[in-house]
């Protein structure tokens, strides 16, 4: 890493993708500091010479939005305001030669297990002492904890294992270790993230082991908020739900994504569960945890859905009255077993089943939140914006879900937790009086 400047090198990380691709990039940080080198994420002052944008390759959308990052970048650097530009993550890793060729004015290319090399490349040494240590991007209340990274899944759609590559999961000590020191630099709320959590343990320790791991994490003195994302319906572990309810400092939160819920689908997509067995965990859940906030997420368009396919989602949506849902539009992967398929709905087809399906779930969302009015809820100040105070209650997570508008005249500090009676409620946000 020769920098034709003689100042002291600065790196800064561009981050596009998921809270996964997040925890990557902190860790790199955390290293590069180890190594003394200055870093930053997200630079806007423009005052560091060297990038490292950490790309997205999931869908379509991202993809264009990770070459585009690249392609600016690049531009910076052609016009000597850049000494390097260095691109790794996602969709590095699953079209590198390809991208080696269209745009070879990046100086190096990397996977998403090559943390190593990148290191090497800046002229820095792998500490594996750091052990969990990196420089949060988030603000410092709360943080993701990515327990395993990679996944055995074959669901037809989806390119991830082909960029992350199998389940391997990370040891309970370790993970225990690393809240431990996520809670000593003032963080409150961990968001447990990986490709998929109800899988966690079965490589390490030959069963389902995430119940295990929850117990543990809620030890963990000063750890207020731990919140659960991005959980398999298929062989779900049932045990989970009795630790969530033993242990209060467990969110009354779920994150499981169901893709869909005709059985039509859910066959091609081969997510080896059907609508009868979801609807059956649903219940069991709620019966399990009650008052528990279920968020799921849906896929639109994928080949050969029907009228009917759609018609059937947007009942299931009715039924089962969840409290978030999030929808994409199939993207058309290479290498998956989807691909296969002829992808026979139009872009713009997709897009307006998408807006239909998420219409019944705002009417959903709209009666949801009315049914908080007039109910106190412990809320977590997350920011102040125009003046006003925004925060979550725990049934809701990061950038994804409601926000409560916290009504005051006092000074709040951010990452504080305060009580909140709801007054208003809308689609998606709700509104409340500090209760003092």
């Amino acid at each position: 890493m020769k920098a034709r400047t003689l100042k002291k090198d600065k790196v800064n990380i561009i981050t596009l993708g998921c809270s996964k691709n997040m925890v990557d990039s902190e860790v790199l940080s955390g290293q590069l500091a180890a190594n003394d080198i200055s870093v930053v994420h997200e630079n806007a002052k423009l005052d560091h010479n060297i990038v490292v944008v950490n790309t997205c390759g999931f869908i379509d959308k991202a993809k264009e939005e990770s070459i585009n990052t690249i392609i600016e970048q690049v531009a910076l650097k052609q016009k000597g305001k850049l000494d390097k530009v260095y691109v790794t993550g996602c969709l590095s890793h699953r079209y590198r030669e390809d991208l080696e060729k269209e745009i070879p004015e990046v100086d190096a290319w990397f996977g998403t297990m090559e943390l190593p090399l990148i290191l090497k490349e800046l002229e820095a040494d792998y500490k594996s002492e750091l052990l969990g240590e990196r420089l949060l991007s988030t603000p410092k209340h709360y943080a993701y904890l990515k327990i395993s990274e990679g996944c055995n899944r074959t669901c037809s759609f989806c390119a991830i294992p082909l960029m992350r590559g199998g389940h391997v999961s990370r040891p309970i000590e370790d993970l225990v270790k690393e809240a431990e020191g996520l809670v000593k630099k003032g963080v409150k709320e961990v968001m447990l993230i990986a490709q998929e959590l109800t899988y966690y343990g079965l490589d390490l320790y030959k069963k389902r082991q995430l119940g295990e791991l929850l117990d543990r994490l809620a030890d963990v003195e000063g750890l207020e908020w731990i919140r659960l994302h991005y959980a398999y319906p298929s062989k779900f572990p049932i045990e989970i739900l009795e630790v969530m309810k033993r242990r209060k400092n467990i969110c009354n939160y779920l994150d499981m994504p169901l893709q869909h819920a005709s059985n039509n689908m859910l066959k091609a997509m081969k997510r080896q569960i059907t609508r009868e067995e979801m609807e059956e965990l649903v219940a069991d859940i709620r019966e399990k945890v009650p008052g528990i906030c279920l968020r799921t997420t849906l896929i639109t368009g994928f080949p050969g859905e029907t009228r009917e396919d759609v018609e059937e989602l947007k009942d299931f949506l009715r039924r089962m009255r969840f409290d978030r849902v999030g929808i994409f539009t199939y993207s058309h992967e290479e290498n998956t077993s989807a691909h296969e398929l002829e992808d026979n709905i139009p872009a713009e087809e997709k897009e307006a089943r998408a807006q239909e399906i998420m219409e019944v779930q705002q009417e959903i969302s709209l009666e949801r939140n009315q049914e908080k009015l007039g109910q106190i809820f412990k809320v977590l100040v997350d920011k102040k914006e125009a003046g006003r105070y925004l925060g979550r209650t725990e049934f809701d997570s990061v950038e994804v879900d409601n926000e409560v508008v916290i009504n005051t005249k006092k000074k709040l500090t951010i990452g504080e937790f305060v009580e909140v009676k709801i007054t208003k409620a809308y689609d998606y946000d709700l509104e409340g009086e500090l209760v003092n």
